[in-house]
């Protein structure tokens, strides 16, 4: 994401849509036989199928999928736009995002958390603060060691559910 055409003022889904192109574009994609989409509906068992009923099934923001031999392997992931001072997209992180994977709502997948104003740390430290007021300590975000990305935290929630979180920090494009 180093050509810094997100712009800070952008919709989660603007900033998918340019992380998916930026997935599509990277070579080891094909190599490892990766298809990714964005905005996937996520078929349910428990919804009657009648006019109108795919507006109502769960989507998710971005889907990764491998085939591999007779096997194919799903993964998606659900992003929420953050910021420092703002608690009602730090509770819209909690009560759509966490919980959407609590909830099983979402499966097999994890959190993409962009930080567009303010310290992500302090932005972290906030949804940890939310989550401490609705007596959830347990589940807080904890930093882990990830290869891949520095700003990698997971969650522990209830029947042994380990959520991953990753923000990324796009304060620092300076580019709204």
């Amino acid at each position: 994401m180093e050509t810094k055409v997100i712009k800070l003022n952008w919709d989660e889904n603007d900033i998918t849509s340019e992380l998916h192109e930026h997935i599509k574009e990277n070579p080891l994609r094909l190599k490892w036989s990766i298809v990714t989409n964005v905005e996937q509906h996520l078929p349910k068992d428990n919804i009657e199928k009648e006019k109108g009923f795919a507006a109502k099934l769960p989507r998710i923001d971005l889907r990764l999928v491998t085939i591999n031999s007779s096997l194919e392997y799903e993964y998606h992931m659900e992003a929420k736009n953050l910021k420092e001072k703002d608690s009602g997209l730090k509770r819209r992180y909690i009560d759509t995002g966490i919980n959407s994977f609590v909830t099983h709502k979402y499966e097999n997948g994890c959190l993409l958390g962009y930080v567009l104003e303010g310290d992500l740390d302090k932005t972290v430290n906030g949804v940890n603060k939310l989550l401490k007021k609705d007596e959830r300590e347990l589940e807080f975000l904890k930093p882990k060691p990830y290869h891949f990305h520095d700003k990698y935290y997971e969650s522990e929630h209830p029947d042994n559910m380990v959520i991953k979180h990753f923000m990324f920090d796009f304060t620092s494009l300076n580019s709204a």
